[in-house]
Formats: structure tokens, C-alpha cells, sequence
């Protein structure tokens, strides 16, 4: 018998199963469905195809009729007529359940949800031994393909996951891809139900998700927080695209214990940031015909920039010529209308393992582009880094044969500032070695399934986007990278000292929230030591300049007069928060902070006083990313009132002015001596911040929060 319908009998009866729907009277659920469904259809084994929205009707169904061994062909809502047609008169479905009411059509109650069964008249078709769900793949074409899959094999993948994730992890399971997705199917209904978990099928209006390729991500975060998710199984664009709606909106998901994340490869710097917002995002990979997944990694093994380990019922293998992977074959019985599977599946995708274990997928074969210097490079690892932007939705890169790459770009709102995105490409640029950093970009409108610029499933048509933008691409041979802006050389060598700034685990609390009145006054302590040096430098700097770079003064004058007085906020925050202010004033900072003022100090009169303007890019940017997001979150969850947080809130929104002027001012640094300081006088300081916050002693908020008159 199949193991999910066995989990069905074996958990507690009125434990939650799926939705309203527990497990003591889904079991009989579904044994009727099935019952109603083989009285109309009675021994036919032609596949039933299934179009409806998410809904515990159609998980029930799903499970209906594999308990009747019928083989069921899930059709997703974002196919095209033509995409829908051809599945269904090639795959020789016999029957349709729609959740829309059609004449003549026989009614199946689930609940009180209604299915309608109707009648087509395709012939027949030859389908592989043992097949028991077809699910289509878009591919590079128009036509998707018809993979023919086993109960036996689908339900394996699930208990690996199980076994590997653990059962402990079994919560409230919400469904946002599409059940008719394999992804979902397999690894979202089947794997919690396995482990006796609470599946919850809401409505795509529900989740704001009625426009498939236009999501309502601030109705999607809402609709998470009401349902109290623990699980859920996103795509790349759907994770960027709520990780947005939780930054501008200050709103946080506690809940979440385990964010999968399939369907294209992920920059880690996009993973950083979800960490950031306490989203426990888990990378995995797979393919259709293995069922679904192939490898994942779990809170127990995770190694981020990996697709994680490969399940346990799988063998895989790497070519050591081609570095393409295969893997021996557990459910896939074959193509609608073609030769019976192998036994082992060749993916066409380039990877490698390391010693622990853990597979890196480096893009498909077919799409590698080899440049004029002979370096092979997958556009789906420079492409990563680039959506992982939020200023950029989608890229799609190009430069085979050529000396450099070319980008095309759908920024991610209408209008977005050329400079932004200019920014961007340059943030993404610090995360890839020389070889494989964009050196033109082009704007242009979005891909789509309904221009025809990607695959039913999200995939690129590259020839066909090609094409489209011939224009762009050609090459001019008279035409020269355009130079790098030193802004955008500053961001782009820094990067790394960066990420590993914002990876500390005490910043990453605090963004969230998750720290204690502790913490958040000690952080106020190592800033009051450290700002009230911030003027007392610029004057040192100011005096230890060059002649030749005296037309810096009036910047550092600006400066100066800006950010007089500021440790005095600070002061004022820590009062307001029941803190002792004159004992702090009177007080010796950390020997981390001393480090850092320190160094800078040692810089600007050693060195080369305009390394200084490394320093003002560390905290000014690191308080443009974090400062007012950080204080919100942190005051929400300690009920502190806004008079704490005046230092963190107004300095962040003074520096994200102060960028603007920052990014101007450093693109008219021309001496390379002074472009050089600056960046190393960046690195430095990065680093040492880092170190100013991970001694700073590093206490979770409470259960009992203190509050504060």
C-alpha cells in the first residue's frame, strides 16, 4: 500500500491534517472520493487531469486517486492554451476535475468543497509501466515534455526528507507554489503528511497570489504571519520578493522554522540577507524526473553556496570530464510517448562535491558561455548575484566568444534610477572573480511566459531573448568598457568585508529583534565611545591633508558640521531606555572599540588622511542598510518607546542622504594612492566593527520583556 495513504491511519485521528480536515476523518475522505471517482470512471486507466486552485479538495483528490492507482496529470494554472492542449491530447487524458462548475459534468463533493468530473474524448495513449503522476516540463521549447513518474519513487523522495529534515520539523505546512508543481506536490503535501504534519492549502486570493507572475508580497507576508507558518517551499523570486515586503514593511515571521528554497540557483549574498531577517532559508536542487529533489540542505547540515546533500536513496555521480552529474533512477518510468527510462538519469547540469558531502551546482551545460580568453562561466551564478540585488528582478547574461559580459536587466520597479542599478551591477560584481563580472548592462522590459522570453516554469529562453534584444548585444568592436566609477570600485572591493560584517550574529538579532534591553544598551555604549570621536578625526584628517588634496576640505567641513553633538543622542537614548548615561560617559569602552578608533587614528596620520572617507563608508552605509530597520525591530519587540531609539532612527535616514553626496564626492577621486587608502582604510574598519559588535555581550530578549516607562 502507499506509505502516505498508510501515514493517513497511523497518526493521531484528530490531530490537524490538511486544512479543516483531520486525520481521523481524512482517511475516510479520501477512501470515499475515491469510491465516487471509481463509479463514474470505472476501470479506465486513462490519466485524469486535474486544473485547480490550491485547496484541500484538491490535495484530497490527489490522494484519491492514488489509492485508485489511476495516473493523475496535474496541469498548472500559468501554462498557455496551447501548453494546456498539448498536455492533454498527449498524455490521452480521459477525464478532467475542474473546481469550476462546466455543463453536463458529474459533481464530486469534498466536503464542503465541490470538484466537477467531465469526460474528453482524447485516444488513448501508451504510457510507461507503473506510471502514477505526469507532470510537464517546460524545457527550451514551447511544447512542454510529459515525465512519467512512479508512486513508489515520489513517495521515496518524501520519507528522504523526512529523514533527513526530521520529523520534529513537521508543523503548520503552508502551500504557496502550486500543487500542481512536483515541488509542492512531493516535498510540501506528501513529506507533512508522512511526518503528521498540519498541511494548509490556501487560496492564491488569500495569499495574494491570484497573478502568478505579479504577487501581492505584502498580502503573501500577512497571510503567513495570520497562518502561522512554520514551513513553506519558495522559488528564488518569491523569496526576494517577500524578504522585500518584510523590510520595508518592519514585520517579521517568528513563527518560520524552515523556508526551502528550489527551482534556480541562489546567491549566497541573497541568503545572507534572508539570515538577516530571521528567515531559516534552506538552498535545495532537483529535477522532475527524480521526483522532485535531489539534494537539500537541512538545519542540520547546512553549507550555504551549496545545494546541500544528496538524499539518501539517490546515488550521484560526476562526470570527471565534463563535470555534468547523474544519478541512479527511483521514479522515473519515462517520456509520454517515448523509450522507457534508463537506469541512470543524466541532468545536463554542471556540479561538483566537496569532501563533506555537499553538491554545488555551477549552471546547465548548453548554456555555458565560453569567453574569448577561454573561460567557461555559467550564467546562472552571475545571474544569482545579480537578482540578489533588490533593485534587480531579473538578468539574463551574454558574452559568448566575447572578451566581456553583457547583462540584460528588468529592474525591479518601473523608473529605477540608472545609478541604482549601476550600483547594483557593482555590488554583484564584488561577489564574482574578474572574469566573470559584467562589464555592460542594458535595461529592458520583463521576461515572460507571455512574451515567450521564458519557460512555462520560469526559466529563460535565452535564444529567444537573444533575439529579441539583437540590438543590445551586437558587438561593436570600437566600442570599450566603459571605466569603473571608484564608487563603484569601493563597493565592489569591499564586499566580502561586508557580508562578513553583517553575518555577526548580534547585528543579525538585532534586525530581527531578537535581543535583550541588555544588548541594545551595551551596543548604545561601544556607539557612544566610538561617535564621540567621529568629529575629533575629521578635524585630524582635515589637518594631515596633502596640498593636492586640500579640495577635500570643504567636505570634511560639511561633515563636521553635520555630525556635531551626536554622541549626545546616543547619551539621551540610553537615559530613556533605564540606562546610567553619566556612568557611561564617564565609562571606557570595549577593547574592541578602543582597536578600532585607534587604527583610524594611526591611518589619518601615518598613512594617508584621506583613507578616512573608508571609514565614513563603513558606518554610513552599514547604518543605510541596518539603522532604521534594525531600531524598529528592536523596539517593536522590547515595547520600548521612540524616544530610545533617536540616535539609530534619525542617523539612519541623515546617512541615506549622506550616500547620495558620499557615492558624488568618491567618484571625483582620481589619485590612485588615495583611491587604494580608501579601500584599505574600508576593509580595516570593516573588520574591526565586526569585532566591535561580537564582543559586545550577546543576550536573546526574554520571554518576560522588560518594559520601560
Amino acid at each position: 500500500m502507499s506509505r502516505v495513504l498508510s501515514a493517513l491511519r497511523t497518526h493521531a485521528p484528530d490531530q490537524p491534517a490538511i486544512n479543516d480536515w483531520t486525520y481521523g476523518t481524512l482517511a475516510g475522505a479520501v477512501d470515499q472520493l475515491a469510491a465516487d471517482l471509481s463509479g463514474i470512471i470505472g476501470d479506465g486507466r486513462q490519466p485524469v487531469a486535474v486544473e485547480a486552485g490550491n485547496a484541500a479538495a484538491w490535495a484530497l483528490l490527489d490522494l484519491a486517486l492514488l489509492d485508485l492507482g489511476v495516473p493523475s496529470l496535474p496541469l498548472p494554472g500559468f501554462f498557455t492554451a496551447d501548453q494546456r492542449r498539448h498536455a492533454l491530447g498527449d498524455a490521452g487524458a480521459g477525464w478532467l476535475v475542474t473546481d469550476k462548475a462546466v455543463p453536463g459534468a458529474a459533481a464530486l463533493p469534498v466536503g464542503a468543497e465541490m470538484l466537477y468530473l467531465q469526460r474528453l474524448d482524447h485516444a488513448p495513449v501508451a504510457l510507461p509501466a507503473g506510471t502514477a503522476k505526469i507532470t510537464y516540463t517546460s524545457g527550451t521549447t514551447g511544447a512542454p515534455k510529459g515525465v512519467c513518474l512512479s508512486a513508489a519513487g515520489l513517495e521515496q523522495v518524501a520519507a528522504s526528507l523526512v529523514q533527513v529534515i526530521g520529523a520534529d520539523y513537521a508543523g503548520r505546512h503552508v502551500a504557496i507554489l502550486p500543487l500542481p508543481v512536483l515541488l509542492e506536490n512531493v516535498a510540501g503535501l506528501y513529506c507533512t503528511l508522512l511526518a503528521g504534519g498540519h498541511y494548509l492549502a490556501a487560496s492564491p486570493a488569500m495569499l495574494g497570489l491570484e497573478q502568478p507572475f505579479q504577487p501581492d508580497f505584502a498580502r503573501l507576508l500577512a497571510a503567513l504571519s495570520i497562518l502561522r507558518a512554520n514551513s513553506i517551499i519558495l522559488v528564488p523570486e518569491l523569496l526576494r520578493g517577500l524578504m522585500a515586503a518584510m523590510a520595508q514593511g518592519g514585520r517579521f515571521l517568528p513563527d518560520l522554522r524552515l523556508v526551502a528554497v528550489g527551482g534556480a540557483r541562489v546567491a549566497p549574498s541573497l541568503l545572507a540577507q534572508a539570515g538577516m531577517l530571521g528567515l531559516p532559508v534552506y538552498q535545495g536542487y532537483g529535477l522532475s524526473e527524480c521526483g522532485s529533489v535531489v539534494a537539500l540542505n537541512t538545519p542540520a547540515a547546512n553549507q550555504v553556496g551549496s545545494v546541500g546533500r544528496v538524499l539518501p536513496h539517490l546515488h550521484l555521480e560526476i562526470d570527471p570530464a565534463t563535470g555534468e552529474v547523474s544519478l541512479n533512477n527511483h521514479a522515473f518510468r519515462g517520456y509520454v510517448g517515448g523509450e522507457a527510462a534508463p537506469s541512470r538519469i543524466a541532468t545536463a547540469d554542471l556540479g561538483s562535491l566537496d569532501g563533506d558531502g555537499f553538491l554545488s551546482i555551477q549552471g546547465r551545460s548548453r548554456n555555458v558561455i565560453i569567453n574569448s580568453f577561454g573561460r567557461n562561466i555559467a550564467p546562472e551564478w552571475v545571474e544569482s548575484e545579480l537578482t540578489a540585488q533588490p533593485e534587480i528582478l531579473q538578468a539574463v547574461l551574454f558574452g559568448d566568444g566575447r572578451a566581456d559580459l553583457t547583462a540584460l536587466i528588468v529592474p525591479s520597479r518601473f523608473g529605477q534610477d540608472a545609478a541604482a542599478l549601476s550600483l547594483a551591477v557593482a555590488r554583484a560584481n564584488g561577489a564574482l572573480p574578474p572574469y566573470a563580472r559584467v562589464a555592460r548592462w542594458h535595461a529592458v522590459a520583463a521576461f515572460t511566459p507571455l512574451n515567450g522570453q521564458l519557460t512555462a516554469n520560469g526559466r529563460p529562453r535565452r535564444d529567444v531573448i537573444a533575439a529579441a534584444h539583437a540590438a543590445l548585444l551586437s558587438p561593436d568592436e570600437d566600442e570599450a568598457p566603459m571605466p569603473q566609477p571608484f564608487f563603484d570600485r569601493l563597493v565592489t572591493e569591499t564586499e566580502p568585508a561586508r557580508l562578513a560584517l553583517l553575518s555577526v550574529p548580534q547585528i543579525q538579532d538585532g534586525l530581527t529583534g531578537r535581543i535583550s534591553l541588555d544588548t541594545y544598551i551595551a551596543y548604545l555604549t561601544e556607539a557612544y565611545h566610538h561617535v564621540k570621536h567621529t568629529v575629533p578625526l575629521m578635524r585630524t584628517a582635515r589637518a594631515a591633508l596633502r596640498p593636492d588634496q586640500a579640495w577635500l576640505i570643504p567636505a570634511l567641513d560639511e561633515y563636521i558640521e553635520e555630525e556635531e553633538g551626536h554622541e549626545e543622542w546616543i547619551l539621551n537614548d540610553i537615559r530613556h531606555a533605564g540606562g546610567d548615561a553619566e556612568a557611561v560617559r564617564h565609562g571606557t569602552p570595549r577593547a574592541a572599540t578602543q582597536a578600532m578608533v585607534d587604527a583610524a587614528y594611526r591611518f589619518i596620520r601615518e598613512e594617508n588622511a584621506a583613507g578616512f572617507f573608508g571609514m565614513v563608508y563603513v558606518l554610513e552605509g552599514t547604518s543605510t542598510a541596518i539603522a532604521t530597520h534594525g531600531a524598529e525591530a528592536v523596539r517593536t519587540s522590547l515595547n520600548l518607546p521612540k524616544s530610545c531609539f533617536t540616535y539609530l532612527t534619525s542617523h539612519g535616514s541623515l546617512d541615506i542622504q549622506h550616500m547620495e553626496f558620499f557615492r558624488t564626492l568618491m567618484n571625483q577621486v582620481i589619485d590612485p594612492r588615495d583611491q587604494q587608502a580608501i579601500i584599505t582604510m574600508a576593509n580595516c574598519v570593516f573588520g574591526l566593527f565586526a569585532g566591535l559588535f561580537r564582543a559586545i555581550p550577546h543576550s536573546r530578549q526574554p520571554q518576560e520583556v522588560r518594559h520601560v516607562a
